[in-house]
């Protein structure tokens, strides 16, 4: 019974979300390989931080969820008991996109696919731990890498390869948050994104 209930209350908090806030619904009707792209997506819950521009909001504790009645939907949904693990304020300029991606390898571990601007290889592969720790070596210094998901990140790199997009989050545009948020956002990005390597 309490399953049911909990079940129900996600059905109406899945609806509430479709209609105030869109960056929280994704769409997973153009994948080939839906269900892959689906065992993939879950393996990031909590792990990434999702900013969503609509409403300029951060949500570093969430959990992904599939409703039924919205066929070929992701839903995240934020931990309604945790608000002070959602931060506010985020305007879109503060967040841009790294043009780099997640990838699953051949052994079932990540890569950071990585672009390149010159040379004849687009793009480099690496395991994720090492790309994340050469792309923070590369940064300006007192700069750390922070990556966060936006609605559209979850894509198809072929038909049977799902990849996850990253964008950056630079605190130094933050101009309206105290050092205390910022350092905030700071920990709790890094904390989620040493979990996942």
């Amino acid at each position: 019974m309490l399953q049911a209930v909990t079940a129900l209350k996600q059905i109406g908090v899945c609806v509430e979300l479709a209609n105030d806030n869109k960056d929280l619904v994704w769409d997973l009707d153009a994948f080939q390989q839906r269900q892959r792209a689906v065992d993939f997506v879950m393996s990031f819950e909590n792990k990434l931080c999702v900013y969503s521009r609509s409403v300029e909001q951060l949500y570093t504790n969430y959990n992904i969820f599939f409703p039924k009645e919205e066929a070929r939907k992701l839903v995240i949904l934020p931990d309604p008991y945790a608000p002070h693990d959602t931060f506010n304020g985020i305007p879109e300029r503060a967040v841009t996109p790294t043009g780099m991606s997640i990838v699953p390898s051949q052994d079932g571990t990540l890569s950071l696919r990585i672009p390149f601007k010159h040379g004849k290889a687009s793009h480099r592969l690496l395991p994720l731990k090492r790309g994340l720790e050469m792309v923070a070596q590369r940064l300006p210094t007192g700069k750390s890498f922070l990556p966060v998901l936006m609605k559209g990140d979850l894509r198809e790199l072929d038909s049977t390869t799902p990849c996850l997009y990253l964008n950056f989050i630079h605190l130094d545009r933050l101009a309206d948050h105290s050092e205390l948020e910022r350092t905030g956002i700071k920990g709790v990005i890094e904390t989620r994104l040493h979990s996942l390597c």
